[in-house]
């Protein structure tokens, strides 16, 4: 675990992660512990939290966890005042529950397409607001994790392209509320990233992970580190001018496919 920035870049700073036990969201979590951050992690399965918190404190890191559905504004509400309790104020908050599967719209329920928008979209309004009267003022900075079907529709994809759309625009404005009380409020959008579920629901075998690799200008899927490292960036004082921003961290999926199109000859 391994990036650009020094290693005790947030010392005394204390991060708070919502679906921090697992994939992008773990691995965030342990680098800002690595980074000197006391961490809280947020989670549904009591089994993960604790081997992520696990996973911190034998690498000599501080770290808690929480049990809560991000659905559930009272659980998240409960969570981030025993996070401050224990932790002090909050000065960095990351949301990145989220939901996924692969489906058409004119065959996904409507129970279905409503969970990833509670999950993401939703799960993301109740853990920046219930976090926002614990935060540590000026200086405060929230990270949602978005991804490209925000800006970019997505066959398979109606109900996450919803989702990440109203993240994107709610992280525009928070930002422009909470900014004269110093609270800066970004998003990041990763690409295709290594070993994480949401891939390997996207590209379930290696014909389609090569044609997803083939299609990106770096021609390479992202690692986890590479979020953590722009979270870091959006986070600290390297970013301090910066609110209202979705980052693209995607390998250039945002710019669109990198195979040529030669047409007909």
């Amino acid at each position: 675990m391994t990036g650009p920035f020094s290693a005790q870049l947030f010392e005394g700073k204390h991060v708070f992660v919502a679906g921090g036990s697992s994939g992008i969201n773990l691995r965030i979590a342990q680098r800002y512990a690595a980074a000197g951050a006391r961490v809280s992690i947020f989670s549904r399965d009591p089994a993960k939290i604790d081997a992520a918190v696990a996973s911190i404190v034998d690498a000599g890191g501080r770290a808690l966890g929480f049990t809560g559905d991000v659905r559930d504004f009272a659980a998240v509400d409960a969570a981030i005042d025993a996070a401050s309790q224990s932790h002090g104020e909050i000065d960095v908050v990351v949301s990145g529950a989220a939901g996924n599967f692969v489906a058409p719209a004119a065959a996904m329920s409507p129970n279905g397409f409503r969970a990833v928008v509670d999950i993401d979209l939703i799960g993301t309004f109740h853990v920046f607001r219930a976090a926002y009267s614990r935060l540590s003022r000026p200086g405060a900075s929230l990270v949602a994790i978005s991804a490209p079907q925000a800006r970019k529709p997505s066959m398979l994809q109606a109900h996450v392209c919803a989702a990440k759309a109203g993240i994107d625009m709610l992280v525009k404005v928070l930002a422009l509320e909470w900014g004269k009380e110093g609270i800066r409020v970004n998003a990041i959008s990763p690409g295709p990233i290594a070993d994480t579920e949401g891939m390997a629901r996207l590209a379930p075998n290696e014909a389609a992970a090569s044609a997803i690799r083939a299609s990106l200008a770096l021609g390479r899927y992202g690692e986890k580190d590479e979020i953590a490292d722009a979270a870091f960036y959006l986070t600290s004082d390297a970013g301090r001018y910066v609110t209202g921003t979705i980052l693209d961290c995607d390998g250039g999926t945002m710019l669109g496919s990198a195979v040529p199109e030669l047409g007909e000859r």
